[in-house]
C-alpha cells in the first residue's frame, strides 16, 4: 500500500492502522503477564514443578529482552510494515503452538518463539505511529499507545481469571489465533510502508548474538544476584557479561548504523530521556511486586481486597495517559515528565509511610497519584524518544524505548527480590522507599532536558 503521505495518514486509513497497532501491542504486553494467574493449573496439567513452571513466564520476557533491538534493526531495513507483519504471523502460530503443548519443554519453546512474535510487533510499533501521524498529533498517538501498554500491563491477571473462569488454560492462548488474524489483515491493508531511503544499513550477524548474550547475561546475572545464587555464578555471570558486553559495544561504535544505537545515545535530549525511562520502569515494578505483600501482610488485606485496592494505579493511568499526549504538543516533555515523575514520587512515598490501620480511603488516594504521575510523564517521554531520532532511525529509536522498559521492569523485579532476601520482614517497605527514590531520580534527570529544545 502506498497510500500515506509524507505526513501521516489520511484520517479514513489512519483508525484501520491504529486499530491494527493497538491489538498487535496489546496482545505482546498482555502475553507477559497473562500467564502467571495459571501458573499452578498448568504445572499441575504437564507435571511439572511449581520452581520450573516460572520457565513460562521467564522464557517469553526473555526473548523480547535479547530480540528487540535485532528485530528494530531489522525494521530500518526492510520496513517497519513487514517486520510487524511477519511479527504478527509468528505470534499468531506460536500462541497456537502453545495451547497445543503437552508438556513442560514444548511449551516453554513455544513460548520463546511467541517472545520472538512479540518483540517483533514491540520493537516497531513505536515508529509505525511516526508514520501514521501527522507530526502535529504525534503526541495524540504516543497517548494512545501509552494508554493501550498501561492498561495490558495491569489487565493481564483479571482478564487471565475472566477466561479461566469459563474455560481451560489452553484459551489464555488461543484467544490470541483469532486477534491475530484480524490483526493481519488489518494490517496488510492500513499499515504504511518506510519512506523510501537512498541506502539501506547493513545487517551485523556478530553484533546480534553479541545483543543477545549481552541482554540475556545481565537479566540472568540480576536474577541470580537477586535470589541468593552461588556467588561463584553470579560472579561467572558478570565477568561474561563485561567481557562480552564491552567487545559488543566497541563493535557497535566502530558500525556507520549500529545495532545498539550508540548515535542516538550521543542526542542528550535522547539519552536523558531513555536514562528517565529506565528508572522509571524500574520504580514502577519495584512498587508493582511490592505493593501485594505489602497489602497482604504487613496490612492483614485478603486477595480480593488487594487486587480491588490495586485497581486505582491502572485507571489513573489510563485517564491521564491520553491527556499527556495533548498536552505535548503545548508543553515541554521535560516538565510534564519531572511533574508526572515527582507526583509517583510523592504516591510511593506516602504508601511506604501509611499508618499501622490505614482506610481504604488512604490506601486509593495513593495509588491514584502514583498511576496520575506514571501517566503523565510516559506519553511525554515517549513521544520524546522517537521524535529526538532521525525519520530513518524511527527502527533504532522504537527498539531503545522499548528495551529501556524491558530493562528497567526486570531491574525492579530483581530489586524486590533483593530486598525481600536481604531485609525479610521490612523487604516491602525498604521496597517502595527505594521505588520512591528511583522516581525522584527520573524526575531530576527529566528535568534537565528543559534546557534542551524540543524534538522536532
Amino acid at each position: 500500500m502506498d497510500k500515506s503521505s509524507p505526513d501521516g495518514l489520511p484520517v479514513p486509513l489512519r483508525y484501520g492502522a491504529v486499530l491494527t497497532i493497538i491489538l498487535g501491542i496489546a496482545m505482546a504486553v498482555l502475553d507477559g503477564t497473562i500467564a502467571n494467574v495459571a501458573l499452578p493449573t498448568i504445572a499441575r496439567d504437564l507435571n511439572a514443578s511449581p520452581a520450573s513452571s516460572i520457565w513460562i513466564v521467564n522464557a517469553y520476557q526473555i526473548a523480547i529482552v535479547i530480540s528487540l533491538l535485532t528485530l528494530s534493526f531489522l525494521g530500518d531495513m526492510f520496513g517497519y510494515r513487514r517486520v510487524y507483519q511477519c511479527g504478527l504471523v509468528l505470534f499468531t502460530l506460536t500462541s497456537l503452538l502453545c495451547a497445543l503443548s503437552d508438556s513442560l519443554l514444548t511449551l516453554t519453546l513455544a513460548r520463546v518463539a511467541q517472545g520472538f512474535g512479540g518483540a517483533a510487533l514491540m520493537s516497531v510499533n513505536t515508529a509505525l505511529i511516526r508514520l501514521i501521524y501527522p507530526h502535529r498529533s504525534l503526541g495524540r498517538g504516543m497517548g494512545i499507545n501509552s494508554f493501550v501498554v498501561a492498561v495490558s500491563s495491569a489487565a493481564g491477571p483479571t482478564i487471565a481469571g475472566a477466561i479461566l473462569s469459563v474455560a481451560s488454560w489452553q484459551w489464555l492462548f488461543l484467544i490470541n489465533v483469532p486477534l491475530g488474524i484480524i490483526a493481519l489483515l488489518l494490517a496488510m491493508k492500513f499499515l504504511p510502508p518506510n519512506a523510501a531511503r537512498i541506502s539501506r544499513p547493513k545487517f551485523d550477524l556478530p553484533s546480534a548474538v553479541m545483543n543477545a548474550l549481552t541482554f540475556g547475561l545481565l537479566i540472568t546475572a540480576l536474577s541470580s544476584f537477586a535470589q541468593g545464587q552461588s556467588t561463584r555464578l553470579v560472579v561467572a555471570e558478570i565477568i561474561a557479561l563485561l567481557i562480552i558486553g564491552g567487545v559488543f559495544v566497541r563493535r557497535q561504535l566502530r558500525l556507520p548504523v549500529p545495532l545498539l544505537p550508540v548515535d542516538l545515545l550521543r542526542i542528550p535530549l535522547f539519552s536523558l530521556s531513555i536514562g528517565t525511562s529506565l528508572c522509571s520502569f524500574c520504580a514502577q515494578m519495584l512498587a508493582l511486586v511490592s505493593l501485594p505483600f505489602f497489602l497482604q501482610t504487613v496490612l492483614g488485606r485478603s486477595e480480593v481486597e488487594t487486587g480491588l485496592l490495586l485497581t486505582p494505579w491502572p485507571l489513573a493511568t489510563m485517564v491521564i495517559a491520553p491527556l499527556a499526549g495533548y498536552l505535548i504538543e503545548r508543553v515541554h516533555a521535560g516538565l510534564l515528565g519531572a511533574i508526572g515523575m515527582a507526583m509517583m514520587a510523592c504516591g510511593l512515598f506516602a504508601l511506604a509511610l501509611l499508618p499501622g490501620s490505614p482506610s481504604d480511603i488512604d490506601i486509593i488516594w495513593r495509588m491514584a497519584l502514583c498511576g496520575a504521575g506514571f501517566g503523565l510523564f510516559q506519553s511525554p517521554n515517549n513521544h520524546t524518544i522517537i521524535t529526538a531520532a532521525p525519520q530513518q532511525r524511527s527502527g533504532g529509536a522504537s527498539g531503545m524505548l522499548g528495551t529501556a522498559r524491558l530493562l528497567g521492569q526486570s531491574t525492579g523485579a530483581a530489586l524486590v527480590a533483593l530486598m525481600f532476601n536481604m531485609f525479610n520482614t521490612h523487604g516491602t517497605h525498604l521496597s517502595l522507599l527505594l521505588a520512591g527514590t528511583l522516581a525522584t531520580v527520573a524526575a531530576i534527570i527529566s528535568g534537565l532536558r528543559i534546557s534542551q529544545p524540543k524534538a522536532e
